[in-house]
């Protein structure tokens, strides 16, 4: 004979709670397989997104690698602080000694023998400034023009090679990848370039 139902129960009452039950049972499975493909997806962006970081690690030793193989091969002409000089009056035009002082971020008595050097070498020029008779203006002169010509060449024909061993499908949408690379790091500041010798010019 079937129990009495509790008071204030009425049949099928357990059918209703087991149904209930069974639902926030689905919702709670559904809920915790939600959170596990969200943990998967995030870490695969988190894998990806490593990837391309060390990917561009990667690239960036090998042009550290063109960078400094350019400055070796002038190392008998010019130091790197004297590249550096170079690098700075080729991207911005005439400098006095105080603005090459504060781009190379030294004493200006620092920067006055190394540009008497690059002055005795025939690499920069050192004429009165129009403006102000008290400033003299630097110059690049032929040979220093020739001489940062020089170096960027290299690095571009060092470039070049490497671009040629890549397949040609990887290289076409190389160049407009980088360039967009290049476009989101504008904030570098261009003392920062001119430290390592490159040119904050595209020609």
């Amino acid at each position: 004979m079937p129990e009495p139902p509790w008071p204030g129960r009425r049949p099928g009452d357990d059918v209703d709670e087991r149904r209930a039950e069974n639902a926030r049972s689905g919702a709670m499975v559904g809920a915790m397989q939600s959170i596990g493909q969200t943990g998967r997806v995030a870490d695969a962006n988190r894998s990806r997104h490593a990837r391309e970081v060390e990917g561009i690690m990667a690239a960036a030793r090998v042009l550290v690698g063109v960078s400094a193989q350019s400055v070796a091969a002038i190392e008998d002409t010019v130091t790197l602080p004297q590249l550096r000089i170079l690098v700075m009056v080729a991207s911005r035009g005439p400098l006095n000694l105080g603005a090459v002082a504060a781009g190379l971020r030294v004493h200006p008595s620092n920067a006055t023998r190394a540009v008497e050097r690059l002055v005795v070498a025939g690499l920069l020029s050192r004429d009165d400034d129009p403006a102000d008779r008290r400033n003299l203006q630097l110059r690049l002169t032929d040979a220093g023009r020739d001489l940062v010509a020089t170096v960027m060449d290299s690095r571009r024909a060092a470039i070049a090679g490497i671009l040629e061993r890549m397949p040609a499908r990887r290289r076409r949408t190389l160049a407009a990848a980088l360039r967009s690379f290049a476009d989101a790091g504008d904030e570098v500041s261009e003392d920062i370039v001119w430290s390592v010798g490159w040119t904050t010019t595209d020609g």
